[in-house]
C-alpha cells in the first residue's frame, strides 16, 4: 500500500506506486494506493490551501494506469485530523484496510499535528504486523520533486519544467462554454473553457494539445488571460484548435500545455493581435505533433 496525497501523480508518487507494486506481486498480495480527499490542508488550513493540481477524478485516472489494482479514497475530516499517529496507524493501516506492507516517501508526515513521521511508521508497524519501506526521494536538477515544485513552475508559467517535474504535461479538464463570439468575428475562432477546480499556469499564451469528446488530440494555442486588447476583466482559458471545425459547445476537453510561447500582451488594435496570433500558430505547429496523434 503506497500511502500519500499523490497530488499530480508526479515522478515521485510514480516511484512510491512502483514500489508498492512490486512488493505486492513479490508477495501475491493487492497493490493499493491510498489517498486523502479533499486535501488535509482544505481541512486544516482552508485560507491557506494550495490550489489543485489534479481533481479527484484526474488522479484516479492517473494512478489507475500506472497498474494499481486499487484506489483507496478516505475522506479527510475533523475526526481523522484529530487521530494520533498511532490510532492512525492502528485503525486506518492495520485495522480497517489491513496493510501488510505500507510504502511512503522520506517526507511523509501523518496523525495529529503531523507529529508521525517515516520513521515512526516504521516502529508502530513492527508492532502492529505491517512492514514500511521508505522510498528515497526522486531528484530533478539536485532537488526532491514535489507537487509544491510543480505548483511554483506553473505560477511561473514554466509548463515545460512542469512536464519535467511530473513526467507528463500539466493538463486542465473543463466544459466548452458560448463566449462573446469574438474569436469567431476575428477569424481565429476559440473554445472557451469552464475548467474544472485545479490550478491554471500563468497568464500567457501556450502551445497545448487539446482532447475532444471523441477522444483525439488536436494541437491548440491556448491563451489564459484577462483580454487586455478588449478591455480586461476576468481570467478566462480559451483555445484555438489548428485544423479543427467541430462543433465543441457543451462538450468536455482536456488541455495539455506542452510550451509557453508568450506572455500576456495588450496590442493597440484588432488587427495586430490577429497578427500576433498568427504568429503564435506558427510557433505552436512547429512544437506540436500533428492531429490525430497519441497522447504523451
Amino acid at each position: 500500500m503506497a500511502v500519500g496525497n499523490f497530488d499530480g501523480v508526479h515522478r515521485g508518487h510514480r516511484a512510491l506506486v512502483a514500489a508498492a507494486i512490486s512488493r505486492a506481486r513479490a508477495e501475491g498480495g493487492a497493490a493499493v494506493v491510498l489517498t486523502f480527499d479533499p486535501h488535509p490542508a482544505r481541512v486544516l488550513r482552508p485560507l491557506e490551501a494550495p490550489a489543485a493540481l489534479t481533481t479527484l477524478a484526474q488522479k484516479e485516472e492517473l494512478v489507475a494506469g500506472l497498474g494499481i489494482d486499487r484506489l483507496a479514497v478516505l475522506p479527510f475530516d475533523a475526526r481523522l485530523a484529530g487521530l494520533a499517529p498511532a490510532a492512525f496507524a492502528r485503525e486506518v493501516l492495520a485495522e480497517a484496510l489491513a496493510a501488510r506492507h505500507v510504502v511512503v516517501g522520506e517526507s511523509f508526515r501523518f496523525g495529529r499535528g503531523r507529529l508521525g513521521d517515516a520513521r515512526s511508521l516504521e516502529a508502530l508497524g513492527a508492532s502492529l504486523g505491517f512492514g514500511v519501506e521508505v522510498v528515497p526521494p526522486v531528484l530533478h536538477r539536485g532537488l526532491p520533486i514535489s507537487s509544491s515544485r510543480v505548483r511554483e513552475a506553473l505560477v511561473r508559467g514554466e509548463v515545460s519544467e512542469a512536464l519535467e517535474l511530473l513526467g507528463r504535461p500539466h493538463f486542465v479538464d473543463g466544459t466548452v462554454v458560448r463566449g462573446d463570439g469574438r474569436g469567431r468575428t476575428l477569424g481565429i475562432p476559440t473554445a472557451n473553457l469552464a475548467p474544472d477546480e485545479q490550478i491554471l499556469p500563468a497568464r500567457g499564451v501556450y502551445a497545448a494539445r487539446c482532447r475532444v469528446a471523441s477522444g483525439t488530440w488536436q494541437p491548440a494555442v491556448v491563451n489564459v488571460g484577462e483580454r487586455p486588447t478588449f478591455g480586461g476583466g476576468r481570467v478566462t482559458l480559451e483555445a484555438h484548435l489548428l485544423d479543427f471545425g467541430g462543433d465543441l459547445y457543451d462538450t468536455r476537453v482536456r488541455l495539455a500545455f506542452q510550451e509557453r510561447l508568450r506572455g500576456e500582451e495588450r496590442f493597440e488594435s484588432a488587427g495586430a493581435l490577429v497578427a500576433r496570433i498568427q504568429q503564435d500558430i506558427r510557433a505552436a505547429r512547429a512544437l506540436l505533433p500533428p492531429p490525430g496523434s497519441p497522447a504523451v
